[in-house]
């Protein structure tokens, strides 16, 4: 039954990552056939993330009310059906009306699992989970590029993914007796305690720490994955096709960083897997910026990043029950979430003005900031939660 219910968690969480990649391997064709700048590419992907940042906030007040099962059940069937939507739009503003279910149903599932892997799992798994992630996020570009270059269109590629979602939705609400008589990853309560407020979850010592540690983190996540390729062929005159091919590397690295780290998670703890993460990812940010004339040094810094970007997101989840407790954990990952979306929303655009009016050549200061910042909120939680503890 653990292995199974395990099996099923890793299932939903590849769904979680299908369609994120969907929008940018398809956009070019789907602009083009709507007449719509490409910039516009922009608004979808912030109508996304403000659904995605609404549902992650409201988590813990759904989840005390319905199992974790059922949520991510109804919550991956939203996105399918979302989906669905996408591949009939014939116009931008149908694009944007279906954005908002898609945002709203990877909300709940990413805080739902989360929270239920980080209560009920040892490390390993959260770090093997987020790794499941970047399988559904590689697969789903080759299955776009192969409905676009067979001459199927793009909106067979969305489609398809539809299809997969569904089956892995009724994969889910059949298990739905294997998540046992369980509530927010805690054994059911005659009467539980009423969700918690934001204003109540900011006042919780420390969690104003994390917050700022996750909202910089998934800066630098979303600006390399953005801007990398960019910087490599405009600020360090690489050819446009090594530059695609290694900034691409970036997300490989971190997929296999995430896989790598499961082995090592439960013996090193999170605490020191953050540590080491962050020590890795500032060395890759070194290596880019570096002004030699090897480019490999560049090249490989950046694969370096993904390596270091690796086990920061899992481990920082993972630590949530031991940080704040298993009672607040729930709600804390919800706003942790939004906090991470916020992140990946706002500076990735913030850079473009940056590289627009200034010079792309503060890519890897602009990466470095967040990374120190990020450094000094995890060690500042990590000496109040050591002298909680004693």
């Amino acid at each position: 039954m653990y292995s199974l219910l395990l099996a099923i968690i890793y299932l939903a969480f590849i769904s979680l990552g299908l369609p994120d990649s969907l929008l940018g391997s398809g956009w070019l064709a789907m602009q083009a056939q709507m007449g719509v700048p490409i910039s516009y590419a922009g608004i979808v992907s912030m109508i996304i993330a403000g659904g995605t940042i609404v549902s992650s906030l409201s988590a813990d007040r759904m989840l005390k009310k319905l199992d974790t099962g059922l949520i991510t059940a109804i919550s991956v069937l939203t996105t399918a059906l979302a989906l669905f939507g996408f591949s009939s739009s014939t116009s931008f503003w149908m694009l944007c009306v279906w954005a908002l279910p898609y945002g709203l149903g990877a909300g709940a599932i990413d805080v739902a699992l989360n929270n239920y892997v980080a209560v009920h799992y040892a490390s390993r798994h959260m770090s093997w989970l987020h790794c499941f992630w970047g399988v559904g996020a590689t697969i789903s570009p080759y299955i776009m590029s192969y409905c676009l270059t067979n001459g199927f269109g793009w909106d067979s590629g969305y489609r398809t993914i539809f299809f997969i979602q569904i089956i892995l939705t009724a994969f889910l609400f059949v298990s739905l007796p294997l998540w046992k008589k369980q509530k927010n990853g805690l054994p059911v309560e005659k009467n539980p305690p009423p969700p918690l407020k934001l204003s109540q979850i900011l006042r919780i010592r420390g969690v104003k720490y994390i917050l700022y540690a996750f909202f910089s983190y998934c800066a630098i996540e979303t600006t390399v994955g953005l801007w990398a390729s960019s910087y490599l062929a405009l600020g360090r005159g690489i050819s446009a096709g090594t530059a695609a091919k290694y900034a691409s590397l970036f997300y490989i690295g971190i997929t296999a960083g995430r896989f790598l780290s499961g082995f090592v998670a439960d013996k090193l703890g999170d605490r020191r897997m953050i540590q080491i993460g962050i020590g890795v990812m500032l060395g890759g940010i070194v290596a880019v910026w570096l002004p030699l004339q090897a480019e490999w040094v560049c090249l490989y810094g950046l694969v370096v990043v993904g390596l270091g970007c690796a086990p920061v997101y899992p481990a920082v989840i993972h630590a949530t029950p031991h940080n704040f407790g298993a009672e607040n954990s729930q709600a804390i990952v919800g706003v942790q979430m939004a906090s991470a979306y916020t992140g990946s929303t706002l500076m990735p655009p913030l850079f473009g003005l940056i590289a627009n009016h200034v010079n792309i050549n503060f890519f890897p200061a602009f990466l470095s900031v967040f990374a120190v910042f990020m450094l000094i909120s995890t060690q500042k939680l990590n000496k109040l939660v050591s002298d909680r503890k004693e």
